[in-house]
């Protein structure tokens, strides 16, 4: 039996991707960001964002068949993010797929894209565990998952309570003059700077917060003490390394994310984490997820920084599995959420 062709589209904020995969074989995976039209006001503006995923909808499509070298025709079944994410740049995509869907005659599966951050690593790394804890940090998330197989069973265990990772790194950049978005720029200034030259909070890691918050995170209070600290040094005249200040917030940030993840994984007798997200690409979080697990006998597995950020091949890779799994499709009237919870894999009503 040959294996199904997936068409993935991804449109839940800044970036139209659209990822072709048959089986689990990446085949394309097409993206085209309008975050150079967003650096200007230091964050995404929905609709610009919007606005930019009309624009490239088609032609994204286009060169994701292109690249593939199929045609429409040829697609067994489309996949879409059908939140969460910005309503409106979600709608741009939903709309696409179930004029696709219908007009080809295929099934469309509205899926989580949270649970696509994780199932893509099976693109790279092969089947995943029957279970793992799943970590996913982004612009717009930060949470602690406990995931099996079967790719509709995930429960969570965590996350953010208010600002997310991505966000946190995203307002620290502005503070240091750093430009849009901030996680790769306070990555590359941290690798001059010295990671111990400050130390910042770690949130909701006191004793207290253990018993209440256990497997959140809280980033919100970090970042104001960075602020504060800056304009203390600044007020008393003195000169404010930025790599220094860059590489000490990136600790702070990354040991509380990789030490939560390591607990949950221990405590629930886990030996597998998976971390996805757009801040899985950044290199220290990589390398301290690496030791911590080495250290604690768990097995780390993360995509390559490219399937990281946010794109259509994790969709596809998504849709593919639960065609391959017999999951019902959702129908064409399924609704396009803003908010939608991370148990929901994929959409029926």
């Amino acid at each position: 039996m040959n294996e199904p062709l997936i068409l993935g589209i991804e449109t839940s904020c800044d970036e139209t991707g659209v990822g072709i995969v048959r089986g689990s074989t990446l085949l394309a995976d097409a993206v085209a960001s309008s975050v150079e039209e967003h650096a200007r006001f230091g964050g995404v503006v929905p609709e610009v964002a919007s606005r930019a995923h009309v624009e490239a909808m088609i032609p994204t499509i286009q060169r994701a068949c292109g690249d593939a070298g199929v045609s429409l025709r040829d697609l067994d079944a489309i996949a879409v993010t059908g939140g969460p994410g910005l309503v409106g740049a979600l709608l741009i995509g939903t709309a696409t797929a179930k004029a696709l869907a219908s007009a080809l005659e295929i099934p469309l599966y509205a899926v989580n894209h949270l649970a696509g951050h994780v199932v893509v690593d099976e693109l790279e790394h092969g089947p995943l565990p029957q279970i793992a804890v799943g970590m996913l940090v982004s612009g717009g998330h930060s949470s602690l998952l406990l995931v099996h197989d079967d790719a509709e069973d995930v429960t969570p265990l965590g996350a953010t309570i208010d600002d997310a990772a991505g966000e946190a790194f995203d307002k620290i950049a502005r503070v240091l003059g750093l430009p849009f978005p901030g996680g790769p720029w306070i990555d590359k200034s941290a690798t001059e700077g010295n990671r111990n030259a400050i130390v910042f909070p770690r949130g909701l890691t006191s004793s207290k917060d253990q018993l209440e918050h256990q497997y959140d995170f809280s980033f919100s209070g970090l970042k104001t003490a960075v602020a504060r600290w800056i304009t203390q040094q600044q007020a008393a005249g003195h000169v404010v390394s930025v790599p220094d200040v860059a590489a000490s917030f990136q600790e702070a940030v990354v040991d509380v994310l990789t030490k939560k993840a390591i607990a949950a994984c221990l405590d629930h007798g886990v030996e597998h984490l998976i971390i996805g997200g757009g801040v899985a690409a950044n290199s220290r979080l990589r390398v301290m997820a690496q030791e911590r697990c080495d250290a604690a006998g768990i097995q780390l597995r993360v995509p390559s920084p490219k399937l990281c950020t946010d794109n259509g091949a994790m969709i596809a890779a998504l849709g593919s599995k639960l065609v391959r799994q017999g999951i019902a499709p959702s129908p064409l009237n399924f609704p396009t959420l803003s908010v939608l919870p991370v148990s929901t894999v994929v959409m029926h009503q």
